[in-house]
């Protein structure tokens, strides 16, 4: 998974290059998350899950043809980041907003950190200037950083290797570190694990459930096992 930001002032095109490239990367066969950072609420108050949150739910879900959550209060972007991965596997997650996130950015307008990699003029983007663009944004992107400083990408350190992808100094695809495959969170927070404690954890788990019967619940494949422990002791 690779991670874009979209960032720049207000009415500069961010939505509409965001959008873009979303269906560039689509064109190309790639699966595409959006992340959007709002100041305000994404539900409307007349309408019925409005009204169940502003009867005091924490969390309201809504499903039909699409299926939706919405939970209160901010969550990290990184919490957010791997819940969608683990819900589905995707190649991308473009971000329209998030200047201070620590992800590969592209800027409608004159900011600039060390992390953006090109400052673009969306009303006189075209398409040759746009695939350009998404080549830049795939070569230079990551994803999720554990910042272990394992060296299995050839860096000194997690800070390194990003400061090589930015710069296009590495041919490096992702974090040697970073695996969608095994994911721990501990109250909300993700917790980076090492290759061998994610292979130590993964083998273990594969091997209990290989144990159980679970073709007598239509259970024969496993792309996917979730097991959520939850210590309730002080609950009253």
């Amino acid at each position: 998974m690779k991670i874009v930001a979209v960032v720049g002032a207000k009415n500069t095109g961010k939505t509409t290059l965001v959008t873009r490239i979303i269906r560039e990367l689509v064109k190309r066969g790639f699966t595409v998350g959006t992340v959007k950072h709002s100041h305000h609420s994404f539900d409307m108050s007349d309408r019925d899950t409005g009204k169940h949150k502003k009867a005091g739910a924490e969390i309201v879900a809504g499903t039909g043809e699409e299926t939706f959550f919405t939970i209160k209060g901010d969550m990290k972007l990184d919490n957010v980041l791997g819940m969608m991965n683990f819900i589905k596997n995707l190649d991308f997650i473009i971000l329209e907003g998030f200047k201070s996130s620590k992800y590969a950015k592209i800027s409608t307008s004159d900011f600039k950190d060390d992390f953006t990699i090109a400052n673009m003029n969306v009303f006189e983007m075209d398409d040759s200037s746009l695939k350009t663009l998404v080549d830049l944004l795939d070569e230079r992107s990551y994803g999720m950083i554990k910042y272990l400083n394992c060296k299995k990408c050839g860096f000194d350190s997690c800070d390194d290797f990003v400061d090589g992808k930015i710069k296009g100094n590495t041919n490096a695809t992702l974090c040697k570190s970073e695996s969608d495959e095994v994911l721990l969170k501990i109250d909300n927070q993700m917790i980076p694990l090492n290759p061998f404690v994610r292979n130590f954890v993964k083998e273990i788990i594969q091997g209990m459930v290989k144990s159980l019967k679970t073709d007598e619940f239509g259970v024969n494949d496993f792309e996917k096992i979730e097991l959520l422990i939850r210590d309730d002791h002080d609950r009253h």
